[in-house]
This record gives C-alpha cells, sequence and structure tokens, in this order.
C-alpha cells in the first residue's frame, strides 16, 4: 500500500448557492496530483474546518483514517459538539475521496473486501410535507410511484394542542395515510414533540401503520426513551449521534427499529463503518440519513447486508446535487454507486480555484 501523505486542505465555496440553500461550501483535501472532496456543507462548519482542523490534517497519511479521525477529533474537544462532529466527519469524508482517488477505486470498494451493489435502493423522504395535512391520497401515491423503498414524511405537533389530543390527531393521520397507501409509513417528529406528546402517542397509534417514529425526543433522554422502548411502537435514531458517543449504549438502551446514522454528523465514514457491525450484531438495520447522501450511497453499497436503503429528500436532495460535477439522479427508487475513483463529491464550479 503506498504511503500517501497530505499536502494541504481548502475550504471554498460554489458558485451556485442557491441551489442548496445554506449549504455552499466543500472542503479540499490534496496529496500528490489528487483532490478529495466533501460539500457542500455550512458556513459555519466550513469555517471551523479552516480554523481547527485544517493544520491538523498537514502531512497526515492518507490511507490511516482511525488515527486521523482521534486527531481530529482531539482538536475539537471544547467546542459545540454538533458542528465540532460535523466539520471532523466533512474531513473524513474528503479524505477518503482522496483516498479513492489516488487508489483509483471508489470509496465503496475501499469499504469492502467484496463486490459493492452497483445499485443502491432508496426511500423518499419529504419533510415539509405533513401527513396532518395531506387530504389527498395522490400526494402519497405519486410520490410511492417513484418506485421507493417506502416514504417518511412529517408529522408535526401543533403547539395549541393538549398533548393527548395532539398525539390522537397525528395517529389518525397515520392510520389515515398508510391505508391510502396500503403500506406501512415511516414519520419524523422533525423536533416539535414533548416526552408527553411522544408517550400519549405510543396509546394512540397503531403500531401497524408505522415502519418508524424517528426521534420523537428533542434528545437522546436515555430514562423517556426505554419507557417508549418498552412499548409496540417501532422507533427509529441516530440522526443526532455525535464523534464521542458510543453507538452500543444508543443502541442497548433505545433498542431502535432502525439506526438513522447521520455518515458525517456522526465523525465521518471511519466512524460510520465502526458503528456499523455494532447495529449489525445487535439486529438493528442502518437507514444513512439523507443530510450525507453521498456518504450514505457508498455505505449501502459497502454493507448491503447491514445497510437496506439510504435516505433520499425529495424536497433537498435535487438542488443539492445540481452542485456537482456528477449529479445522481434516482432509478426507479434507487441510486447507482457512482464508478469513477473517490466519494463522487467533487463540485461543478467554486467561486475559488481548486488546488492543483
Amino acid at each position: 500500500m503506498r504511503s500517501w501523505t497530505i499536502q494541504d486542505l481548502h475550504v471554498v465555496q460554489t458558485k451556485q448557492p442557491a441551489a442548496a440553500g445554506d449549504d455552499t461550501f466543500f472542503v479540499a483535501v490534496r496529496a500528490g496530483n489528487a483532490v478529495g472532496w466533501y460539500g457542500p456543507v455550512r458556513e459555519r462548519v466550513g469555517r471551523y474546518v479552516n480554523d481547527v482542523l485544517a493544520s491538523e490534517t498537514k502531512d497526515a497519511l492518507v490511507t490511516d483514517h482511525a488515527r486521523l479521525l482521534d486527531e481530529l477529533w482531539a482538536a475539537s474537544r471544547g467546542y459545540p459538539s454538533d458542528v465540532a462532529s460535523w466539520a471532523v466527519g466533512t474531513v473524513d469524508c474528503a479524505v477518503w475521496g482522496l483516498h479513492g482517488r489516488l487508489a483509483g477505486r471508489t470509496v465503496a470498494e475501499l469499504l469492502t473486501t467484496a463486490a459493492p451493489r452497483p445499485l443502491v435502493p432508496a426511500y423518499a423522504s419529504w419533510l415539509t410535507q405533513d401527513l396532518s395535512s395531506i387530504n389527498s391520497p395522490d400526494v402519497l401515491t405519486s410520490v410511492m410511484a417513484g418506485g421507493w423503498s417506502f416514504s417518511k414524511w412529517g408529522l408535526r405537533r401543533d403547539p395549541a394542542d393538549p398533548s393527548r389530543e395532539a398525539a390522537a390527531r397525528m395517529a389518525q393521520a397515520v392510520e389515515r395515510c398508510s391505508n391510502a397507501l396500503g403500506a406501512p409509513l415511516a414519520v419524523d417528529a422533525v423536533g416539535t414533540w414533548t416526552p408527553a406528546v411522544a408517550l400519549a402517542f405510543t396509546q394512540a397509534a397503531d403500531p401497524a401503520c408505522l415502519r418508524w417514529l424517528e426521534d420523537p425526543l428533542p434528545r437522546h433522554d436515555a430514562n423517556t426513551y426505554e419507557f417508549l422502548a418498552a412499548t409496540s411502537l417501532p422507533l427509529a435514531v441516530g440522526e443526532r449521534a455525535h464523534c464521542d458517543e458510543d453507538p452500543a449504549g444508543l443502541i442497548q438502551y433505545i433498542r431502535p427499529s432502525a439506526l438513522i446514522l447521520d455518515a458525517v454528523g456522526c465523525g465521518g465514514l471511519t466512524r460510520a463503518a465502526q458503528i456499523i457491525p455494532v447495529a449489525q450484531a445487535q439486529g438493528v438495520p442502518v437507514y444513512p440519513h439523507g443530510r450525507s447522501f453521498l456518504p450514505g450511497i457508498h455505505l449501502a453499497a459497502a454493507y448491503p447486508d447491514a445497510v437496506p436503503a439510504v435516505e433520499y429528500r425529495l424536497r433537498w436532495e435535487p438542488g443539492r446535487q445540481r452542485l456537482y460535477e456528477a449529479p445522481l439522479r434516482p432509478e426507479n427508487g434507487h441510486i447507482r454507486l457512482p464508478d469513477t475513483p473517490g466519494l463522487g463529491a467533487a463540485p461543478r464550479s467554486t467561486a475559488c480555484p481548486a488546488p492543483h
């Protein structure tokens, strides 16, 4: 194996910021004649990478991912964990992309000794569409006509409703929409629920209508989640897992039906590749969160037995894909693994020249 060392890291901004909202920055890591990219990310994450982490990558071995992850996380101690973990994951993914470019292989091929699957199943999410507000089944059936494995929708609590009334209204919406589709739905509380609402929902909802209820609590409160896990309601957690969290503990006290792992937010592909076998050993399938779509594709391709599908965010992902040199487009509910070396995250154009 070649011993490539990182020469420098740059944070650059795309020339097409409107396509991806606030996510407009890319990280570029260079070694030899190759560049590894990851993005887009928000300015706060890009600034953190530039100010705190860039110096840590200088002369680091491209192939020693675990050691570099430890060094990046050590440099991040004392900073806000969400931004720090995302910044660490951003650099980690860019270095994996660089490794692939140098080795002439996709990142999925680097992650597994077997041949990665070329087509990755995906499920569709549309969180700006709230199930309680959907009155026509046409909205649901038009989405599922795309061939997706299943669909996920927002389920927001109206703060004016008392807990039991809110839970009953949302449970009725889930049952109505699930019956219209003839299949269970995944729903996301989108940060609007309280523990009281979550507990009331477990009593009002029909588990047969739900694939899972995602992150019903604003934080991973062990006591409340243990109570929720004791019911028959399927739960999905893990989107907010950080680089320093123990996934075994998260899985043990929640016993989720699915782990919604954010491949960048958890600390990057290196950390995700450590977590997936832990989840698999406990029989918990991993569904990479759509905010980190590209790394999730490579994980799903490399670990088909552990990662059944990735999330495709209908509202946001098409705009993000327009930022890439080689955009990925759904094919009957599947995403084709990029066949070029690296991660496939090179931007179409940037406001600053890329390193040469």
